[in-house]
């Protein structure tokens, strides 16, 4: 069944819209701003290029899966979204605002808008589970507890783990403490969510429930993301598969062609810091070139 934390996040993309504007949403002119954009971004540390000319767009309700072998840019390309690292030329925009150049203290506004989902779930080890969801909203000055409560039981709930709010993270499995990392990444409502390797090391059918979090998040609440990845399973179940809710109120996950082909969702591929490839899974591994087909097949083909 949807959970009511799907339902609630639903809610709110309707609360403040009349039926008629709920048809029109997509086609909104704030809509034609990119959620993310790079435009000719150049960076090096020392002698070491780290990225090479890279501009790429991320649309509204879009995932972009970056894919590359270590050291290739991908991780680079979310500190830069952050405003952790700056660039020595090019342009970053966020929301077709330009943050470039901005100081710490006004990245913190963009920031509110973003999501970020780190490997191993980077959580807190001294925090409960409670503690780790609701740090962002203390951090954001959301000081009555009462609605710091429900909006963690709310994101728990969407990540199926609410029977876990007292946990601590040495309690939890890796697969739960992802989901806990989501959870704590999509408090507030992100317009923007990044997951860099979020299933690396995590058996196919954890790593699969994290990939069907991505979809929900993409398909049922146009949420824009970066999924940075080097596994070949994680690219098969987000370009190929899309979630809906049937009329019971379940969500249900599709194949892409049996009623639709997705749009939503695109490839880039990084070699030493430049993109090589970008367009749907399908070209991809149609491509000839000799590095792509070996980084999808693990040999030459």
């Amino acid at each position: 069944m949807v959970s009511s934390a799907d339902i609630d996040i639903l809610d709110n993309l309707e609360e403040h819209l009349e039926p008629t504007d709920l048809e029109d949403a997509v086609d909104r002119p704030e809509r034609t701003l990119s959620a993310i954009e790079f435009r000719d971004v150049h960076l090096a540390f020392d002698d070491k290029v780290v990225l090479d000319g890279v501009s790429f767009t991320v649309r509204r309700g879009e995932t972009k899966l970056i894919l590359g072998r270590s050291g290739g840019g991908k991780s680079t390309t979310i500190r830069l979204i952050l405003g952790l690292l700056k660039p020595d030329s090019g342009r970053i925009l966020i929301d077709g605002e330009d943050i470039t150049d901005y100081t710490e203290e006004e990245m913190m506004d963009v920031r509110r808008k973003i999501g970020m989902v780190f490997q191993e779930g980077a959580l807190f080890d001294s925090l409960s589970v409670y503690e780790n969801v609701a740090y962002r909203l203390r951090e954001q000055g959301v000081i009555d507890e009462e609605e710091v409560e429900q909006e963690v039981r709310r994101m728990l709930r969407f990540v199926d783990l609410e029977e876990a709010i007292d946990k601590m993270p040495d309690e939890l499995s890796g697969g739960m403490r992802r989901r806990v990392g989501i959870a704590r990444a999509l408090v507030g409502d992100p317009e923007i969510v990044l997951f860099d390797e979020p299933t690396a090391g995590l058996d196919p059918p954890t790593a699969r429930t994290i990939c069907q979090l991505a979809i929900k998040l993409r398909d049922l609440q146009d949420v824009s993301s970066i999924f940075v990845t080097h596994e070949m399973n994680n690219l098969k179940f987000l370009s190929s598969e899309y979630a809906t809710v049937d009329r019971d109120g379940q969500v249900i996950y599709e194949k892409e062609g049996e009623k639709l082909c997705l749009i939503n969702t695109e490839v880039l591929m990084f070699r030493d810091g430049k993109i090589i490839f970008s367009g749907s899974d399908e070209r991809l591994r149609a491509s000839d070139d000799e590095y792509i087909q070996t980084f999808i097949h693990g040999h030459k083909p």
